[in-house]
């Protein structure tokens, strides 16, 4: 293996994790990750702004950052109103999640696993018929906090009916940071997914995305300095942080495209926006372990 993929998901899900910030901050972030080389980031989501008010303004931020030609932005959305809004705002990459577990799903959008999944086949000829690709998300993969184990047969099962729906791609979410890499080769040896979303919760996230690159998968999501977490998982804290992942992977000889100084400039103003120190152990450490 030679290269992996990073979709930089900070302006969104980390974000979506603290109190509300300025439009202003939102737009300098996504515009710092866009000069820092990554090729994919997740910009905003389109929900009710009762449900995330910190997502309130993600037509304005949209509207006002610097798009670089070489970076394919996305937007996640709950619904058939979120995929509307996507869709007339420009979006061609939307991502829809659906949680392996029924008690996460009623928390997280107030209906059953079924319910979306029917929701879902809705929105496939929708989000089609507008040129965008859609990409289902399946949260809690990994285990629950209000269930504990989530079978790998409920999520190859999930993966099977998204898939004949015509879901352009699929991820998996270690939505509670509950994954090890004995349940990534446990999951995995049932059905494999398009990308993984790891947090670093319990202090795995690094061994799960290397236990994930022997098994051969090659795209992953990451946060800068480790931002966000999940609102409505208890303790759900602390994606894997992007600097840490690209610091492992480019000692590693494995190259992202990213330009890890840039990154950790990124990372140190995202810090900066939510005014506290956040879990990256490359910020901390300083630049004698900065690898370019």
């Amino acid at each position: 293996m030679t290269s992996v993929s990073i979709r930089e998901v900070a302006p969104r899900d980390g974000l979506q994790n603290e109190d509300p910030v300025p439009a202003d901050a939102k737009v300098a972030l996504i515009d710092a990750l866009s000069r820092t080389g990554v090729r994919r980031i997740e910009a905003v989501s389109f929900v009710h702004p009762k449900a995330i008010p910190q997502m309130a303004d993600a037509d304005e931020v949209w509207s006002r950052i610097q798009r670089n030609p070489e970076v394919r932005y996305s937007a996640l959305i709950p619904n058939t109103r979120g995929a509307q809004r996507a869709i007339a705002a420009g979006f061609r990459e939307i991502e829809v999640v659906v949680s392996a577990s029924d008690t996460h799903n009623r928390r997280n959008l107030n209906r059953s696993t079924e319910e979306s999944l029917h929701d879902i086949a809705g929105l496939i000829p929708l989000v089609h018929d507008a040129g965008a690709t859609l990409e289902v998300i399946v949260a809690t993969s990994f285990g629950c906090p209000f269930e504990g184990d989530i079978d790998p047969a409920r999520v190859a099962g999930i993966v099977a009916r998204v898939r004949a729906d015509g879901a352009d791609r699929i991820a998996f979410g270690d939505t509670t940071g509950m994954a090890t890499p004995r349940r990534v080769r446990d999951l995995l040896s049932e059905v494999r997914p398009d990308l993984l979303h790891f947090h670093n919760t319990r202090g795995t996230g690094l061994a799960n995305i290397l236990t994930a690159l022997e098994l051969g998968v090659t795209e992953f999501d990451a946060s800068a300095g480790g931002l966000g977490g999940c609102p409505y998982a208890p303790g759900a804290s602390g994606n894997v942080a992007t600097e840490e992942v690209v610091y492992m992977l480019h000692d590693m000889g494995i190259d992202t495209g990213i330009d890890l100084e840039q990154l950790i400039k990124a990372a140190e103003l995202a810090e900066e926006i939510v005014g506290r120190p956040l879990p990256s152990g490359v910020l901390r450490a300083g630049p004698r372990t900065r690898v370019v």
